[in-house]
């Protein structure tokens, strides 16, 4: 197992067939996951397109995952947690200003993401809404007010999404206290190669 140290990211590419496991080694730990075409990275993870054919805002085991010209880029194969989040974005600097009021803002993912993915030609202002795996935001079916609660992820807990396309991943161990119950923890992950599973 990969880990991604708390508050960081990294880039990697994943082979159609190869399957991604992102693991929450310690509980209570969101990871932002985007993805591109690594063929043509004009095609991105598309929250818009995966939500409207799904049906539904959680996606999990049996859901696919769809890019932004509505070609399967994720199955979710296995899933522990059953919550995830599609509708937010990856925090940023300006998130910590606006929300948490602070005055020399951390990078958060969005700037994470920024930082790992320059070298495979992908630019901060690229950065799509992320799947905010483990996530929990709880949505009020009356007045739409969303809450942001504590992961429902427990140490061990996993994701496994089978690439259908070629990609390029920015995985985080989210940075915004919120998300992860004000703690901030690592995320693992493995490749499994086709050959393997």
């Amino acid at each position: 197992m990969k880990i991604i140290d708390p508050r960081s990211a990294q880039a990697f590419t994943v082979k159609a067939g190869e399957k991604l496991k992102v693991i929450d080694p310690e509980g209570e730990q969101v990871a932002d996951l985007v993805a591109f075409n690594e063929a043509d990275l004009e095609e991105y993870l598309s929250s818009g397109r995966s939500i409207d054919y799904a049906s539904r805002m959680f996606l999990t085991e049996g859901d696919t995952l769809y890019s932004n010209r509505s070609n399967p880029m994720f199955s979710i194969v296995e899933d522990d947690v059953g919550r995830h989040d599609f509708t937010l974005t990856p925090c940023s600097e300006d998130t910590f200003r606006i929300i948490y009021g602070d005055t020399d803002p951390a990078p958060g993912c969005e700037g994470n993401l920024a930082r790992v993915l320059a070298s495979h030609g992908i630019s901060r202002d690229r950065i799509p809404i992320a799947f905010n795996v483990f996530m929990h935001v709880d949505v009020n079916g009356r007045t739409g007010e969303i809450k942001v609660l504590p992961p429902k992820s427990r140490p061990g807990d996993a994701l496994v999404l089978e690439a259908q396309m070629d990609l390029v991943v920015g995985l985080t161990a989210c940075s915004a206290g919120q998300s992860n119950n004000f703690n901030y923890k690592p995320i693992g992950y493995e490749i499994i190669k086709a050959d393997q599973a």
